[in-house]
């Protein structure tokens, strides 16, 4: 197995992982009342300082906020596959969405002391790790000549 080969597996696995978490998440945030799901997203705050009574739009915001993360989650795993096959196309999709993604998560989220470590640091962690050995992958195959493309003289 070739180094590029293998570094393409370990980031179809970092996505996968990332994937699943974020539809899981996404499904929680749906499933659960407007101040769980909150307290379960913004797990750093004290979740007496959540509870009360919202607005059905708030709701429906989070809803949609879970629905984005369900079809994020869906389409990182979908990625994650085809980039175990060695698609350089689904590596840069995946880490658009996902890396988009956890940049939103981190200046609102991380930044704003709103998170704790586990899980969702750590998911941007590994998304920031997958998009790095992306950067890797396709730069190391874009100025490395390809050995079986190569003329022999």
């Amino acid at each position: 197995m070739s180094k590029s080969t293998l570094i393409l597996k370990i980031i179809s696995v970092l996505w996968v992982i990332w994937g699943l978490v974020h539809l899981f998440a996404g499904i929680m945030t749906i499933s659960q009342g407007t101040a769980d799901a909150i307290g379960g997203i913004a797990d750093a705050v004290d979740p007496t300082l959540l509870a009360g009574t919202y607005h059905e739009a708030v709701g429906a915001v989070l809803n949609q906020h879970g629905f984005n993360l369900g079809w994020i989650g869906i389409f990182t795993v979908i990625g994650g596959i085809y980039i175990w096959r060695a698609s350089m196309t689904a590596m840069v999709f995946t880490a658009i969405v996902g890396g988009l993604t956890d940049i939103g998560y981190f200046i609102f989220m991380d930044l704003g002391g709103f998170v704790n470590f586990v899980p969702g640091t750590v998911m941007t962690l590994m998304s920031g790790a997958a998009i790095i050995l992306s950067v890797i992958v396709y730069f190391g195959k874009t100025n490395a000549p390809d050995s079986q493309n190569t003329q022999k003289s």
